[in-house]
């Protein structure tokens, strides 16, 4: 893929009938979504994979790529194409506290390489890049992608999901609904999937938690102070007026910078709060922060809003932590599963994550009659175990950062103790290295001792 493919439209070729039968339908062809079809097909399965926008696409994120996202590009095998394409190179990772003090945690060469801090770059170029490479795996299965599609209806009969409607151009557009089959459906289709909400509406449960769902705005922005172009730091920083939640700066290469800020639904709601307004005083007048975008320049019509479904346990879980997120004929990956991490607020590992296992939960023989509700159950379990540590550790920083004398103290003791600075780059740069933080006693005697 030559630099500047991501901008061009991709060809998804003809559109398949309607009534058309497949082996999986995949509702949303972002990170998870085309990770999950590429899996599927991988896996020999024909493959339909359904996207509401147009490529190319912008997605509003924060655009950090962690170290378990380039596991599983890897598999997919697109991470040299992403390297062959610019983008920003993370070596060091800043947090900074509320009274203003910062640790810089830098990463040598060959901790970045053993670590994959990951890189950071634009949605509409990574996401592009997936897309593609999904495409060209599903045809060559024998499947279909299809583009500009509304999904108007999951079918759920007797309480098994057998397929979708929907309209490609959207209901505006004059054009029949048409409908397609299959024994699964995945649902990728991020915070607010057709499909998900099919299936908690099927068991009367939920969709949405405010206390566990976080409302995020981002702007991009050029020369921000202090900011690389090619390589270097992506900051967090925990400021009194957005606690809980954080004020991020996360370079992107050529000068260019994603400026966002997140916060519990619910705390919004609380304190009537405007994440665009927020995030406007942050840059114009905070006494750190103003210094620094003083000459910046922000991209025009590049602000955006959208929410995060944080993947922390519930008290009061009604079914599957963090929610249920399959049944009989689906699964849910990625956000349509509420699996973003709600300490960082990264996601897309864990959408990859969840696409490679939801892949190895299904078998076109075995499932030829239906995926059934022992298979969704076991899905879920696995998927819960697989990332029950890492989503309950970072819930219990999440309320850490709530009490800024806490959150203040943690920053002036992670700077002299470099076990807890390792243990803080984990949090982003390898989820599999987070096992200390399991343990309290560890955690105890490493900010006592």
């Amino acid at each position: 893929m030559s630099e500047y493919a991501w901008k061009s439209p991709i060809d998804t070729g003809p559109i398949p009938e309607s009534g058309t039968n497949y082996d999986v339908i995949v509702v949303g062809g972002g990170p998870g979504g085309s990770g999950t079809a590429a899996f599927m097909a991988m896996n020999g399965n024909k493959v339909l994979l359904l996207e509401k926008a147009v490529w190319p696409r912008d997605k509003t994120c924060g655009d950090a790529v962690g170290g378990k996202s380039l596991k599983h590009v890897k598999e997919l095998g697109v991470k040299l194409t992403i390297e062959q394409t610019p983008h920003f190179r993370v070596d060091t990772i800043i947090f900074g506290s509320p009274n203003g003090n910062e640790i810089a945690i830098a990463l040598p060469e060959e901790e970045v390489e053993q670590r994959e801090a990951g890189y950071s770059l634009p949605r509409e170029q990574f996401d592009s890049i997936l897309f593609s490479n999904a495409t060209e795996k599903v045809q060559a299965a024998g499947g279909a992608v299809i583009q500009n599609f509304t999904v108007t209806e999951i079918h759920l009969e007797e309480m098994k999901i057998t397929g979708v409607s929907g309209i490609i151009g959207g209901k505006r557009s004059g054009n029949d609904e048409i409908q397609f089959n299959a024994p699964l459906t995945i649902g990728a289709g991020g915070y607010n999937c057709p499909v998900a909400r099919t299936i908690t509406a099927a068991y009367n449960e939920p969709m949405v938690d405010k206390e566990h769902y976080c409302g995020a705005y981002r702007e991009y922005w050029s020369n921000v102070e202090g900011c690389g172009d090619s390589k270097g730091a992506i900051e967090i920083h925990f400021i009194d007026e957005i606690i809980p939640g954080y004020f991020w700066i996360f370079p992107v290469g050529n000068g260019v910078v994603n400026v966002g800020i997140g916060m519990v639904i619910s705390e919004m709601d609380k304190r009537k709060v405007k994440l665009r307004k927020l995030q406007e005083w942050v840059i114009n007048e905070h006494p750190k922060f103003s210094k620094r975008f003083k000459k910046a320049q922000l991209i025009e019509k590049t602000g955006k809003g959208w929410q995060l479904p944080f993947g922390s346990p519930r008290k009061k879980a009604p079914s599957f932590q963090p929610r249920r997120a399959a049944m009989a004929g689906a699964m849910c990956v990625g956000d349509a599963a509420s699996l973003v991490d709600p300490f960082t607020g990264e996601g897309i590992g864990n959408a990859l994550l969840s696409a490679k296992i939801a892949s190895d939960f299904f078998d076109s023989n075995i499932h030829s009659e239906g995926f059934t509700q022992n298979a969704a159950d076991e899905y879920q379990n696995k998927l819960w175990d697989t990332l029950c540590p890492e989503l309950t550790n970072s819930f219990k920083l999440q309320r850490l950062v709530r009490r800024k004398r806490l959150i203040n103290w943690f920053v002036g003791r992670a700077a002299k103790k470099e076990e807890l600075q390792r243990a803080l780059t984990d949090m982003i740069a390898s989820k599999e290295a987070q096992g200390q933080f399991h343990s309290k006693w560890w955690l105890i005697k490493t900010l006592l001792f």
